[in-house]
């Protein structure tokens, strides 16, 4: 199964958008998909501005609505396709990203 994701950040980023850089470095490390970090100045958390994360052109959606997290993430990917399988070890690699996000804040 073909994943893409997809990071729309400002430049520079900042807190969300380096959040959600760093989850695609995870995704793209696990599960070998193909991300890329797009640079834009419109303000559209979660959906076609900055900060946005999406899977196959879909943005992903967090549960609080302000911050996606790797729960959020990890249930985005199935709903894409991807298998339980897969998971393993996956939202716990996730968790990386955010604790660095939270100890520079």
């Amino acid at each position: 199964m073909a994943l893409h994701i997809r990071v729309i950040s400002q430049h520079p980023p900042g807190g969300r958008c380096g959040l959600y850089a760093g989850y695609a470095e995870v995704l793209a490390a696990s599960l070998h998909v193909r991300t890329e970090v797009v640079f834009s100045t419109e303000r559209d958390a979660h959906g076609s501005g900055f900060p946005s994360l999406l899977v196959n052109g879909i943005p992903a959606q967090p549960a609080d609505g302000v911050i996606l997290m790797p729960a959020d993430l990890c249930s985005v990917l199935v709903v894409a396709g991807l298998d339980e399988a897969s998971l393993i070890g996956l939202a716990e690699a996730l968790e990386a990203p955010l604790e660095r996000m939270l100890e520079g804040a």
